[in-house]
Parts: structure tokens; sequence; C-alpha cells
């Protein structure tokens, strides 16, 4: 079969201006004597046009992420073509046309795969994580689909869209805009890199973007110890009678301090976990949530007054 070359020319309809007064940009394939014309669904200032270059001129970010797309565009149709040519059927310029649409529509996005392996890991809570550590994933999705659509103009983007950049725009918008920690930054990063690191073991990805990226922790702040002088000032504080609410996180937090538990432990806690020993000292007993480790803890004087402070058939 004689295999005719094929040439792909992009070009600008000035005559269909959208409300911003951009020009969309226009394909047209030609292989043989067939053409078959499609939309880059993209648009752009006609000033920025360049019609010999079939790209927009400058350094601007809309004429780099434009002339980049553009790009893996030309890439899609080129792949189309040589998949044809290896089937060794008689094809025209409309089977490239829908060969190439056909692999992009069904080209699985970034934050759909993001989305599925959200799902993946909600199916472990309970077995081998907590239910709490789920929110991250939620508060990290948002963020991602915010610079995305603000970085590139969309909803969402194919990881063939994700340039090498994609993490360095993703700090400067984490840190330098929203004034996010470098560690809360990386906590984004790890997950746009497990993303990217599953659609490559999928096949949704020639390469695996990112794999060689290394994410600086940070600095590493030692948490501020509650001195003497705060736990008295705490110890003194007064509450009106419709403040019930102020005090009672009041006492919890304090109870947390002199018995030395964790938030996430102590909220657990109720009558089951006390324990009397042989001398009349009254003991905690309970698991820990992070580890799974039993924890034993003696309470001291002040612990034993807050509990019986709360103790009633409501209460625990």
């Amino acid at each position: 079969m004689q295999i005719d070359k094929m040439k792909v020319l992009l070009y600008l309809k000035k005559s269909g201006l959208d409300k911003s007064g951009q020009a969309p940009i226009m394909g047209r394939i030609t292989y043989g004597r067939t053409i078959a014309q499609f939309s880059c669904k993209l648009s752009c200032d006609s000033k920025l046009w360049n019609a010999r270059e079939s790209r927009l001129n400058g350094k601007s970010r809309e004429a780099v992420a434009t002339n980049g797309k553009l790009e893996r565009l030309l890439l899609s149709v080129q792949s189309a073509y040589r998949v044809l040519c290896e089937r060794g059927a008689v094809f025209t310029a409309t089977d490239i046309k829908e060969q190439f649409q056909g692999s992009m529509q069904t080209q699985i996005s970034f934050l759909e795969r993001y989305d599925r392996m959200v799902e993946e890991i909600e199916q472990k809570v309970g077995i081998e994580i907590k239910a709490t550590t789920m929110s991250s994933y939620y508060t990290i999705r948002k963020h991602l689909q915010t610079f995305i659509r603000e970085k590139y103009r969309t909803a969402d983007i194919p990881f063939g869209q994700i340039e090498e950049d994609f993490l360095e725009c993703l700090q400067h918008y984490s840190v330098g805009k929203l004034g996010h920690s470098q560690g809360h930054y990386r906590t984004m990063a790890l997950a746009v890199k497990k993303v990217c690191r599953l659609a490559y073991r999928e096949g949704l990805t020639e390469r695996q973007l990112f794999a060689h990226v290394q994410i600086e922790r940070g600095e590493n702040k030692q948490p501020r110890a509650l001195d003497r002088a705060s736990l008295d000032k705490l110890l003194g504080l007064t509450f009106e009678p419709y403040e019930v609410e102020l005090e009672t996180a009041r006492n919890l937090f304090l109870f947390s301090c002199f018995a030395g538990v964790a938030y996430c432990d102590m909220v657990v806690l109720n009558r089951e976990h006390l324990f009397m020993d042989d001398e009349g000292a009254l003991w905690l007993k309970f698991r820990r949530q992070k580890t799974d480790t039993l924890c034993r803890v003696k309470l001291l004087p002040e612990a034993v007054h807050l509990i019986e402070r709360y103790q009633s058939d409501e209460r625990t």
C-alpha cells in the first residue's frame, strides 16, 4: 500500500470571534487528496498569532501555555497517523482526525485519576488508615483544582499536558500565594507524584512524571511547650454561666495536660477505660489511635478532680 505524506496546518478562524474578542484556532489535515478540518479547542488574540509558524508570538504565560498545547496536539495527530499506517489499511484525512480525537477523548485526566485514587484509599478507612486522614486528600484536591484552573484555564487536564514546571508552579501557588508552609506544599506535591506514578503503571502516560524530583521537607519546627505561667493562667480563668462550652473546652485541655493524653485519644475515652489499682489509685487504660499500642496512665489528683466534676449518669 502506498502511503501518502500527511500535512497539518493550523490557522485562525477570524470570522468566529468569541465574546472576549479572541479567535478560535483551527486545524486542517491534508492526506493525499483528502482534507479534514478540526477545532483545536483553543483561542487567542489574533495580534499574537504567527501564521507562518502556526504559533503565538512572545513568551507570555498565555503564549507559552497555548504553544505547548498546540505542540502536544500535533504530536497526537502524528501518533494517530502512525497508528493508521501500521494497520496497513487504506485511510483518509477524516480517519486520521477521528483517530486522534478519539484517543484524546478517551484519555483519563489528572483530577479524574486523583478522584479514583481517593476512592481506592477510602476503601482502606478503618483498616489501614483512619477516617480523619481523608480530610487532607479532600483539601489537596480543592487546591489542585483551583491551581489548574488558574494556570491552564480549564477544570482539568490530561496527563499529556502536565509540564515539567508543574510542581514548581504549584509551589509558587501554595507557598507564595496561599501562604502555606513548605510541609503543606510537600504533602500536595507527594500526592501529585503518587497520581502520576499510578497513571504510569496503568499505561495512561508514556513516562513517569516527576519520578526523580525530590521535594524538600522544609524546616522542622519544634512544638511550643506550655509553660507553668500559662498553665496557671488557664487554671485561674472564670466563666459566665452562658460560657459552658468554653469552660468544658478548657477543662478537656487541662485533662489532656495532666494525663498526658493526646487529643485524638482523649475524645474516645469513656468509663470503660478507667481502672483502680489495689492502692486505690485511678488509672487510664486504652490503645493509642495512631500506633494501636496499649497505654496505661496513672492519673494525677488534678485529672481525677476534673473527672469527678463531670461524673454523672449523662457524662463520662
